[in-house]
């Protein structure tokens, strides 16, 4: 990586006028504010450190990516600033009142606008880029109702197959980065995916689930969201094939967006969907009900043996250093970084015997 700032705007931590938290991004939270010099409004993202995001957000230039404009490389004030999307996020939006008013033509064209988005990312931009961490918080609304793809604190510069660490949310993650396996760019299919499940139902993925619970359902029992029987032919089969265990067998993101116009043409499509979604209360107790009750007797039967194979993987992780380092990040600290990672072993221990115990006492 070149040094920080050689190639983007350095803003002044004074230059800008903060006023409230409007939410969390991955490693940082993320603030409303005045860019004062150019009287611009602007979403802050706080960080400890200026790292990758920085870089990847400033050679991307898309219409559903969110615009980048500098960064702050003042310690302690280091951040991110982007344009500020005042109508919030995806999520925020699914899970009020006002998404009731959703029909097929406005899910086609978030489905359109996102899957521009990635393909942009995958495909287009300057540098292949893996989002890693798509999902509704992660996309945000402008005033005028148009999408964007926004908090690229997860993604990685792709380079063929990239080996990664456990990032990202678990009931948004495709198998293989749950396992720390090396991905590609399919994994944000499988998330695309989910987000797609999340605006034709409006509901939380895996919801009343603890991480590692979801976790193990993917992975060991390869479970999927519910998709309800009365739910289009057309978007249950695109959401089968973002969520294929094979991550070959998941389509690119422009076979994606080929597969959404050919659904737009569908003449068929806009009542059966429109019914859908206008009778949510007449599927909403299967999907929400019987079969979490399955996802449940699942776990009683065996995810503490996946919680014990995780606890002995995250510890051999953490207690190896996490791979390969750069020797000038040593710096002597190496008490104290095996401090560190004695204690995230310890927190990885403690979290997934909580989640153990939570699963006995169901039982």
């Amino acid at each position: 990586m070149s040094s920080p700032g050689s190639s983007f705007v350095q803003i002044k931590h004074e230059d800008l006028l903060f006023y409230e938290n409007c939410g969390g991004g991955s490693f940082g939270s993320v603030y409303r504010a005045l860019w004062i010099s150019q009287d611009k409004e602007v979403a802050v993202k706080k960080l400890l450190k200026i790292d990758k995001e920085a870089e990847i957000l400033s050679v991307l230039s898309h219409k559903n990516i969110i615009q980048f404009y500098g960064a702050v490389l003042e310690s302690p004030n280091y951040g991110i600033i982007t344009e500020y999307a005042s109508a919030g996020s995806l999520y925020e939006y699914l899970s009020s009142e006002q998404s009731e008013e959703m029909d097929m033509e406005q899910i086609m064209t978030w489905a359109i606008q996102i899957a521009k988005g990635m393909h942009y990312l995958h495909a287009e931009a300057p540098v292949k880029v893996i989002h890693r961490d798509l999902k509704s918080r992660n996309v945000v609304m402008t005033a005028d109702r148009v999408l964007k793809i926004c908090d690229f604190g997860a993604s990685k510069f792709l380079s063929h197959t990239t080996h990664m660490t456990v990032v990202g949310t678990f009931p948004w993650m495709a198998p293989e980065v749950i396992q720390s396996l090396p991905v590609s760019e399919t994994c944000d299919t499988y998330s695309y995916g989910v987000v797609l499940w999340e605006m034709l139902t409006r509901e939380v993925p895996f919801k009343g689930f603890e991480g590692l619970q979801v976790a193990w359902l993917v992975v060991e029992k390869q479970e999927r969201l519910t998709i309800p029987t009365s739910c289009p032919r057309s978007f249950a089969e695109l959401m089968r094939k973002c969520w294929q265990a094979d991550p070959k067998e998941r389509p690119q993101f422009k076979q994606v967006l080929v597969n959404l116009e050919t659904m737009a043409s569908d003449s068929r499509l806009p009542e059966q969907c429109n019914s859908f979604l206008h009778n949510k209360d007449q599927w909403r107790y299967a999907h929400t009900h019987i079969h979490n009750l399955v996802y449940i007797s699942a776990l009683r039967l065996g995810m503490w043996q996946f919680l014990f194979k995780v606890y002995k993987t995250e510890l051999g992780r953490k207690t190896a250093g996490g791979g390969k380092r750069d020797r000038s990040d040593d710096r002597g600290e190496t008490g104290e970084r095996e401090e560190e990672e004695e204690e995230g072993a310890e927190e990885t221990r403690c979290e997934i015997l909580c989640i153990f115990n939570m699963n006995t006492a169901r039982q």
